[in-house]
């Protein structure tokens, strides 16, 4: 990746945060700390890695991904608008009864969303089905979903792994996002999913870890997941809750929290200085 690159991807990145928080905060509800971790994520696939038009978000070719940790739709909606799927000033808002931008991504009302999501575990299943009709339609289209550390203590979570190898869909990439914290604490307290990687290899799938916060890492990942053959493709990405944000990072309790008025100032003034950080490299 080209230094031009990574600072546009970074810089993107700033702003889908910033958005992450003009949402929940207009709003005044939502799921920021998610949001913030998985960031980097949204940013790389919708900069760089996904086969996607914003002017036709139905294209039948396209590839497809399914937020499967649907409460995390902040995150998922300014990658959207940083993509040109709808305008940027739509996020404030979030969750408002007559706007668009449900608190979970629906497939009905949202431009770019694949999938509607909502309860935990089921996401993922979706997007296997989706990878098997691609197999069986003869397109080329990839499919990706992202998972939570806390969502894959769900049982159907492995029935859809288990799925997924059995068909050998390598066109489906299952992106989880270990940040380590759910909405009751700390994953490896309420049910630890350790080692989880030595857990997708159990269920057939080729496994890369990665810094979730890292576009180089990214890139190299999702090579390898294209070049993968036969299997389906699991990464892992560390990353940290609340990414971005100072007093959010690491916190569970800004897992379904949003930030009052004073707390979206420092927030924004924290993004702003990032952002300018990063223009001036």
């Amino acid at each position: 990746m080209t230094a031009s690159e990574k600072k546009q991807l970074s810089a993107a990145a700033c702003r889908v945060r910033m958005g992450v928080i003009e949402g929940t905060h207009g709003a005044k509800a939502g799921h920021p700390g998610g949001s913030l971790s998985a960031a980097d994520l949204f940013t790389y696939l919708y900069l760089k890695e996904l086969n996607v038009d914003p002017k036709n978000p139905k294209w039948a070719d396209r590839d497809r991904f399914v937020l499967s940790k649907g409460h995390t739709a902040p995150g998922l909606y300014a990658a959207l608008a940083e993509r040109g799927f709808f305008p940027a000033a739509d996020l404030p808002t979030l969750r408002h009864i007559d706007s668009y931008l449900q608190g979970h991504p629906n497939m009905n009302t949202v431009p770019g969303v694949d999938m509607s999501t909502g309860s935990l575990g089921q996401g993922i299943s979706a997007a296997a089905g989706m990878a098997l009709a691609a197999k069986h339609q003869g397109k080329n289209c990839r499919v990706y979903t992202l998972l939570g550390d806390g969502e894959i203590q769900e049982g159907q979570v492995w029935e859809a792994m288990m799925f997924a190898h059995h068909y050998k869909l390598d066109n489906l990439c299952v992106i989880i996002d270990n940040n380590g914290l759910q909405i009751d604490g700390p994953v490896d307290q309420v049910m630890s999913p350790y080692p989880i990687p030595d857990k997708l290899r159990a269920f057939g799938f080729e496994v890369a870890e990665i810094d979730g916060h890292s576009f180089d890492q990214m890139e190299s990942a999702f090579a390898k997941a294209r070049q993968t053959k036969g299997v389906p493709t699991a990464i892992v990405m560390k990353t940290t809750k609340g990414k971005g944000v100072s007093y959010m990072e690491n916190q569970a309790g800004w897992h379904g929290k949003a930030p009052n008025d004073e707390e979206y100032e420092i927030a924004m003034d924290e993004l702003r200085a990032q952002l300018a950080e990063v223009e001036a490299m």
